[in-house]
C-alpha cells in the first residue's frame, strides 16, 4: 500500500522547500501520516490482516520519533505541521 508518485509528489511539494526535498523532517512525517491513514482504512476494512496491522503499528512509531525530534528541534514548524495535518486534537 504504497503511495504513488503523484501522491507522494503533492505531500513533498506542499511541505518541503522543493520537489527534491524529501529528507526534511516535516516531509517525513506528511508522508507517513498519509500512508498511516491509507493502511488505517486497510485494517477497518480487513481486521483480519495482521500483518498490516502491524506496519501500521511500527509506521505510528516512527512519525511519533519524527514528531518527538521536531518538537525538541523546531517548535513553532512542528505547531505548524500539527495544525496542517490535522493531528493532536
Amino acid at each position: 500500500m504504497a503511495l504513488t508518485k503523484e501522491e507522494t509528489t503533492a505531500v513533498v511539494n506542499k511541505f518541503g522547500g522543493n520537489e527534491k526535498d524529501t529528507g526534511n523532517t516535516k516531509v517525513q512525517i506528511a508522508l507517513l501520516t498519509e500512508r498511516i491513514n491509507q493502511l488505517t482504512e486497510h485494517c477497518k476494512t480487513f481486521k483480519k490482516d495482521k500483518n498490516s496491522t502491524r506496519g501500521l503499528i511500527i509506521l505510528v512509531g516512527q512519525r511519533r520519533r519524527l514528531l518527538k525530534y521536531l518538537q525538541r528541534r523546531d517548535l513553532e514548524g512542528y505547531r505548524s505541521l500539527i495544525k496542517d495535518l490535522g493531528l493532536r486534537k
